[in-house]
C-alpha cells in the first residue's frame, strides 16, 4: 500500500475588531517609521509625484489628454509595488532588521515570483473596467450634447446632463472605490509577510476585516482619501510626507489587524 502524504495546511488569518485606537496607534507607527527612513519614503514616493506632474502637464500645458490614459495606466500596474516598499521597511524595522537599500529594492523585486503580481492585475481590472464605465456614463449624458473641447471648456458640465452625469459617474466611482478598498486594505501588506498566502485568501480576509468593522475601516479609508488629497493640493509635494506615512501604517494596521492560527 502506498505511503499517504498530506499538505500542511495553509495558513489562513483570523481578522480582529478593531477600535479607534489600533488606528491611532498604526499611524503614530507609520510616523515614527518615516521619520526614522525618510530617505526610503521620498524614493518611493517620488513615483507617484512624477507621474503627477506628467499628469497635470498633460492636461494643461500641452492640452494632450490622451497622455494621461497611458501615465495613468503606470500608476495600477506600479502602485502595488511601491507600495511593498513603504511595508518592506517597516517589516524590516519591526523584526531589526538593517535597512539597505539594495535589500529593499531586491525584497520588492522578488514579489515578481510570488503573489503580488495577481493583485496589480487585480487593480489593472478595475482600472480599466472604470475608464469603460466612464466612456459609457459621458455617452450616456452627454452622447447628444454640442461636442466641445473639455480640456478648455468645462461649460458641458453645468448643464443639466453634465452635472446629473458628475453625480452618477461619482457615485459609481465611489462604489468600485469602495470595493477595491476592501480587496487591499491588509492584503498587500499580508502577501508581504513571510507566511505564503495566496492572493485570494489575502483579498477575502481584506473583506473580512472591513465587514467586521465597517465604520472603522471606512472611516480608514476616508482619511486615506482625504490625505492623499491634501497631498496632491500641494503641487504633490505633499505625497512626499503622505504616501510613506500612509504605507508604513498599512502594515502596523495589518499586524494589529490579524492573528495567524
Amino acid at each position: 500500500m502506498a505511503e499517504q502524504t498530506t499538505n500542511p495546511p495553509r495558513a489562513v488569518p483570523e481578522v480582529l475588531a478593531l477600535d479607534l485606537s489600533d488606528l491611532t496607534h498604526a499611524l503614530r507607527q507609520g510616523w515614527r517609521d518615516f521619520l526614522a527612513e525618510p530617505f526610503y519614503g521620498a524614493f518611493f514616493s517620488l513615483v507617484y509625484v512624477i507621474g503627477g506632474w506628467l499628469l497635470v502637464f498633460a492636461f494643461t500645458a500641452k492640452g494632450q489628454v490622451w497622455w494621461t490614459l497611458p501615465a495613468g495606466a503606470g500608476f495600477p500596474i506600479l502602485g502595488p509595488f511601491i507600495a511593498c516598499g513603504f511595508y518592506e521597511i517597516s517589516r524590516r524595522r519591526e523584526a531589526g532588521q538593517g535597512l539597505r537599500l539594495a535589500g529593499v529594492l531586491g525584497a520588492v523585486f522578488r514579489q515578481k515570483d510570488r503573489q503580488i503580481p495577481s493583485m496589480a492585475v487585480v487593480v489593472v481590472v478595475f482600472f480599466l473596467f472604470w475608464n469603460f464605465l466612464a466612456h459609457m456614463i459621458f455617452a450616456l449624458f452627454l452622447g447628444q450634447a454640442t461636442l466641445v473641447n473639455v480640456s478648455s471648456s468645462l461649460a458641458v458640465f453645468a448643464t443639466p446632463e453634465g452635472l446629473a452625469m458628475l453625480a452618477f459617474g461619482t457615485a459609481v466611482g465611489a462604489a468600485l472605490a469602495t470595493l477595491l478598498y476592501a480587496l487591499t486594505v491588509i492584503s498587500l501588506p499580508m502577501l508581504l509577510d513571510d507566511r505564503e498566502v495566496d492572493f485570494v485568501t489575502a483579498m477575502l480576509s481584506s473583506v473580512a476585516l472591513v465587514r467586521t468593522n465597517p465604520v472603522l475601516m471606512l472611516g480608514w479609508g476616508a482619511l486615506i482619501a482625504g490625505m492623499v488629497f491634501l497631498g496632491m493640493a500641494a503641487l504633490f509635494f505633499g505625497l512626499l510626507v503622505v504616501l510613506p506615512v500612509l504605507g508604513h501604517a498599512s502594515w502596523h494596521l495589518y499586524r494589529r489587524a490579524v492573528i495567524w492560527a
